[in-house]
């Protein structure tokens, strides 16, 4: 196995495909609204990575899920579903409210796992309780945006949190057996070496998480980053593939692998454009780990 597919886990877990709904909520995020900043980060543009965002007017969460369905069994020959709560910041309210949005997944037969994707300075024990009651029927996922363990990264594309918060994320979370993490990482930021994200590559390795979701950095339309880039700050696929080969070596065996490329309508995308041919980004990385010999965790450490 040369790494472990999310996909993969789902089929053996479930005894079928399952796929994921990604949803709009409605909610905020305190990075946009002014309580931390109202600029957001460098980079992020939600209608770039959430359909239920740039389909503006779309319908009421039930309806979100109900296409997500229909079109999971027609396009995947889904059986089951995974409900994602994806745009924006998932925890970012009352617990009541968040409660009361949650709740719409238990009006679902089909669905067998939910997914809550948040930031790891916007959870408390209140509200990762709340999560982990949805565990009595679902398999339950928090889905943490670390991106970068280095904080002079994490400052510079204004991501308005700390690699502290998103360990003391990962602490209060672990609290609770019945909730599965997972972290966002983008390889590619900007200043950081090859070396740098090894070094969080080997973070996230010790931390033995469940699931990890890796991402290209790539430049959105309209974007503050999207001003200021430079042709040569991006890598380029053959690069990117070299370290992502070497990020998987670094993690541990059992973490699943649930993304490693990036979704982006190619309306919105500046670049690199080699991002649009997903799958050939994926045969790229598995053909590279099979010349060179390698898997994930060849290089993981357990910590002691």
């Amino acid at each position: 196995m040369l790494y472990y597919k999310f996909s993969d886990y789902l089929k053996k877990r479930f005894g079928c495909r399952v796929a994921r709904i990604s949803v709009d909520a409605g909610f905020s995020c305190p990075n946009r609204d002014g309580t931390i900043s109202s600029d957001g980060c460098i980079f992020c543009d939600n209608r770039a990575f959430n359909i239920a965002v740039r389909n503006a007017g779309r319908g009421p969460l039930a309806s979100q899920i109900e296409d997500g369905i229909a079109a999971g069994k027609m396009r995947y020959g889904a059986k089951k579903f995974m409900l994602y709560f994806q745009a924006f910041t998932n925890t970012y309210g009352p617990p009541a409210v968040l409660k009361a949005r949650y709740d719409i997944v238990r009006n679902y037969d089909d669905i067998v796992a939910l997914s809550i994707g948040t930031r790891p300075d916007c959870v408390n024990d209140e509200i990762l309780d709340l999560i982990g009651s949805y565990s009595d029927r679902y398999e339950v996922w928090v889905e943490y945006g670390l991106q970068s363990i280095h904080d002079r990264t994490l400052s510079f594309i204004n991501r308005g949190h700390t690699y502290a918060d998103f360990n003391n994320a990962v602490r209060l979370t672990r609290k609770r057996k019945n909730i599965k993490i997972a972290a966002h990482v983008i390889i590619g930021l900007p200043g950081e070496t090859k070396a740098d994200i090894f070094e969080t590559a080997r973070a996230v390795g010790l931390m033995n998480l469940d699931g990890i979701k890796i991402n290209p950095l790539h430049i959105i339309k309209g974007t503050r980053l999207a001003a200021s880039y430079k042709k040569n700050d991006l890598l380029t696929l053959d690069e990117y593939v070299d370290i992502v080969v070497g990020f998987l070596e670094q993690l541990s065996p059992g973490t699943l692998i649930e993304r490693l490329s990036a979704d982006c309508p190619w309306e919105l995308l500046v670049a690199p454009r080699w991002i649009l041919d997903k799958q050939g980004v994926i045969r790229a990385i598995e053909a590279a780990m099979i010349g060179g010999e390698t898997r994930q965790g060849k290089k993981w450490t357990k910590q002691i």
